[in-house]
């Protein structure tokens, strides 16, 4: 049970943190508004998770959520989401991650406006070299990463402990409406829930843990509740150190309270904790993109270089490349509209979301279609559950929406671009089978 539920927590809590707590207080118009939103996010994560626990249980697959959509909806829908996680969703996060470690590190070298864009480009052609050639970076270092970052939460909390000691006052009033009246729920949630990411590896791991009802239920509680807890430290630490207002105008929190209360060397410090988590992060996403892209263009019907494996190297030289090269672009992105962080938060959100909601839909489909399948865990209070995950991934979509911004557009556009050029190689008749018309 230590075990699974130091995995959740470890799969869970990454740098994301230490970037999204400035976006939630300028959506919002209060402190007591900022918890709300952070509890919220760990009520909708757990029953998501409790979702993804059950495909997994029934359905286990390395692919994990491609390999459910596939079964519920066909070849073609898992073949989009493929696409997705390589042009979109892993790219993205890698750019996303590579702004977190650009804009902490600009807080100490003070590169100009363009430093953050340069440390970002910097970390992933770093990476993406050391990957090349066959070397691994931050493979099995999952339960050091856990203890790094929770290091570096308890940090937080820690300053804001001692300004409160010492009586010293927030650098703005607390109560100062960040959200300029206009509270942004939808919004808000969208950066929430990106800093929760990672639930469903949580919870498809968590299917494999031998007392499986109990045992799913207990880990995915007790770690989802670890982190939430922990991200209520580090907010309240925010607000107690900056204030609302100055929370939301920060563009690295954790350093401004660090400088605040324990001098350059705090700063310093809690910089270098961000970068490493930063970068051990990118080097997974990196790692599983580029093997999750070879795997899927592996099974087509025509070959494509992006199915090659350099048996020399022992990588999959081609998918790594194009990955890297996605991320680049993306920071060109984020450095053309200003918007960085936040940029790749708009292109990632509403292709996350709209997948997410297919895999909700996933669990009702599958238990209808295939109800012989054994599924040694099943979620409670169908379908209820499922149906509150799926209007709550329905709602954070349309949110990513309704303010439609360039790098959603960006990211929509992608995504049906792929969607063209794919959808051919998998026309009816070309011998591979629509999973979506029989059972198994």
């Amino acid at each position: 049970m230590r075990h699974a539920v130091a995995v959740c927590v470890g799969m869970v809590i990454g740098a994301g943190i230490f970037k999204t707590s400035p976006m939630v207080a300028a959506s919002l118009a209060s402190d007591t508004a900022v918890y709300a939103a952070w509890v919220l996010g760990g009520v909708l994560s757990f029953i998501g998770a409790l979702c993804f626990a059950e495909l997994a249980s029934a359905f286990p697959d390395p692919g994990g959520d491609y390999h459910f959509l596939r079964l519920a909806y066909g070849r073609r829908v898992g073949l989009l989401f493929a696409w997705s996680r390589f042009a979109v969703i892993h790219s993205g996060s890698m750019a996303l991650l590579a702004f977190v470690f650009g804009d902490y590190l600009d807080q100490l070298a003070h590169l100009g406006p363009y430093g953050s864009a340069v440390f970002a480009a910097a970390v992933i052609v770093v990476l993406l070299l050391l990957n090349l050639r066959g070397i691994r970076v931050g493979v099995g270092t999952q339960l050091g990463l856990m203890l790094l970052v929770v290091s570096g939460l308890l940090a937080v909390g820690a300053a804001g402990a001692v300004l409160a000691w010492q009586g010293v006052a927030p650098a703005t009033p607390l109560t100062a409406a960040a959200g300029a009246g206009r509270p942004a729920w939808g919004e808000a949630l969208v950066f929430v829930f990106l800093a929760y990411g990672g639930w469903s590896d949580a919870a498809t791991l968590s299917a494999e843990m031998r007392d499986t009802r109990r045992g799913i239920v207990q880990a995915l509680l007790l770690g989802l509740t670890l982190v939430a807890a922990l991200y209520l430290l580090a907010n309240w630490a925010f607000l107690r150190g900056l204030g609302l207002a100055g929370m939301a105008a920060s563009s690295a929190p954790a350093a401004d309270l660090l400088r605040r209360a324990a001098g350059p060397w705090g700063e310093a410090a809690i910089v270098g904790v961000v970068a490493v988590t930063s970068i051990t992060v990118m080097n997974a996403v990196l790692i599983a993109g580029a093997r999750t892209t070879y795997a899927a263009m592996r099974d087509l019907p025509r070959h494509t270089p992006l199915g090659d494996w350099d048996a020399r190297r022992g990588t999959p030289r081609a998918a790594l490349l194009a990955l890297g090269a996605v991320a680049l672009a993306l920071v060109g992105l984020g450095t053309a509209t200003r918007g960085g962080f936040a940029t790749m938060v708009d292109y990632l959100s509403p292709v996350y979301w709209f997948f997410l909601l297919l895999s909700g839909g996933a669990l009702i489909v599958l238990r209808r279609r295939r109800p012989e399948a054994p599924r040694p865990f099943r979620v409670p209070l169908f379908p209820l559950l499922p149906l509150l995950f799926m209007s709550g991934s329905a709602y954070l979509l349309w949110s990513s929406l309704v303010y439609v911004k360039a790098g959603a557009v960006a990211g929509l556009v992608v995504l049906a671009v792929g969607g063209l050029l794919l959808w051919p190689l998998l026309r009816p008749g070309r011998g591979v089978p629509d999973d979506s018309t029989h059972r198994s």
